[in-house]
């Protein structure tokens, strides 16, 4: 069996957030998944791509079904993967696995079709995976073209001339509910990069009036944001008490488990509702029944910082991952008419790419072809040398020259061969041909060869 690109994954489309964030899988867990998937059966080679709305193993994969056991061998063992939840993975190959990966890198896969964010994690994903050599020749020739393709369809295309991201999104999300925002008070809470960037935006959009505070669990951290931002950083033990502040809070920490519960908002709200009240008796409208105004939570982090069922909480609008997806978009019409234009030349790069990259898989046996033909060359001239020699030095040397013509020809025609084949199907069939005309040995051969080596 030749080797296969593979993706196996889940993502927005296959899986809701609450799904998602079980596979989720951060930073330094993914460095012990990458060193487990290297050394598991059926795989060459391995990147995992891991964010707020995907994760994706790219393989190299030997033996695609024994591949896509070791990787739901890993998610059953650390991550409780059960039989009833295989339904949100897909498993794409060979052309289809490309497809995917270049619309991946390219963003045009994202919730929020052209959102930049995508390009760096997947190279950070990358670069990872080189760093302990679960990435070779063939996903680094992958990665490589990917990346490649998403420039030129930036290049050639209007996908990055009507930005959104989620953030933006969010943005969006508060305008819709509170209408302007000037003068709002924003609570980023964590460090994240979602969180910043969702920050930066509600300041631009509010005309630099916004006044945002930061809360981490890490103080400096905070404290490194908020001066990036203008803002104020608090200790994280403070939070119900900026909580019951402010209008607009962003949950973008790597907590592992939730920071707000329902119970925790219903105490934030009551301590709104008495602010509210205060506010009244100051002013002299005692008579008149306090309301606290809303308070509007994005939860962007990834798993989620906020209990889903604080959205039952009076005065609380929740919105997490999944909602934003919602949000109405003035520039989504611009982004999908270029999305379209996109298609053509993704699809135009992975057919040409596809070749190479099926005919690369090959090469081992080319090799092989080209040494056994040299072997039998060799031992015909060997025999004609000693039927009709001694030769000249001169006259060796052109026998020498005329062998390696040959072999160097013969071997170059049939990988042009090999190549010119337009299916996978068809050009595994002649390779198989070939190791057993030339008596050569397999993969699996080959494999079990060099273990006992």
């Amino acid at each position: 069996m030749e080797p296969s690109l593979m993706v196996v994954g889940l993502n927005y489309r296959t899986a809701p957030v609450a799904v998602r964030e079980r596979f989720w899988i951060d930073e330094s867990r993914r460095y012990q998944a990458l060193i487990h998937l290297s050394r598991a059966e059926g795989i060459e080679e391995v990147i995992i791509l891991s964010t707020c709305n995907r994760t994706e193993f790219f393989l190299w994969a030997s033996d695609v079904t024994l591949a896509a056991n070791s990787v739901m061998r890993l998610l059953g063992a650390d991550y409780g993967l059960k039989l009833e939840e295989w339904k949100h993975f897909y498993r794409l190959l060979d052309q289809a696995a490309l497809f995917h990966i270049f619309r991946v890198v390219s963003r045009l896969d994202s919730m929020v079709v052209g959102a930049p964010q995508i390009v760096p994690q997947a190279k950070a994903a990358w670069q990872q995976a080189q760093k302990i050599g679960a990435s070779a020749r063939f996903l680094d020739a992958v990665m490589h073209k990917a990346l490649a393709v998403s420039e030129r369809v930036t290049r050639e295309t209007a996908i990055a001339k009507a930005p959104a991201s989620i953030p933006s999104t969010a943005v969006k999300l508060a305008r819709q509910i509170f209408g302007p925002l000037a003068n709002k008070k924003v609570l980023v809470l964590g460090a994240g990069e979602m969180g910043e960037l969702s920050a930066c935006e509600l300041i631009k959009q509010s005309g630099g009036s916004v006044k945002v505070s930061v809360i981490n669990r890490t103080f400096v951290h905070a404290a490194e944001l908020a001066a990036k931002l203008g803002g104020t950083a608090f200790p994280f033990e403070d939070r119900w008490h900026h909580m019951a502040e402010v209008d607009i809070i962003i949950g973008s920490t790597s907590c592992p488990h939730r920071v707000l519960s329902r119970d925790e908002a219903e105490r934030v709200m009551a301590e709104r509702k008495l602010r509210a009240a205060a506010v009244c008796a100051v002013a002299g409208a005692g008579k008149t029944h306090p309301v606290a105004q809303p308070l509007l939570i994005a939860d962007l982090a990834m798993p989620r910082d906020i209990d889903p069922a604080v959205r039952n909480v009076k005065g609380i609008f929740l919105y997490d991952l999944d909602d934003l997806e919602n949000v109405s978009d003035d520039t989504a019409a611009e982004r999908e008419a270029a999305a379209t234009e996109a298609q053509k030349i993704l699809r135009e790069e992975a057919q040409a790419f596809r070749r190479t990259l099926t005919a690369d898989s090959v090469v081992p046996t080319i090799v092989q072809v080209r040494q056994r033909l040299d072997e039998v060359c060799r031992k015909e001239l060997n025999a004609f040398r000693e039927e009709n020699g001694p030769f000249s030095k001169d006259q060796d040397e052109m026998f020498n020259a005329v062998l390696a013509r040959m072999t160097q020809t013969i071997s170059a025609s049939l990988a042009r061969e090999i190549k010119e084949f337009p299916e996978k199907v068809e050009q595994e069939q002649m390779t198989q041909a070939l190791q057993r005309l030339f008596h050569l040995p397999t993969e699996d051969q080959r494999s079990v060869s060099s273990k006992s080596a």
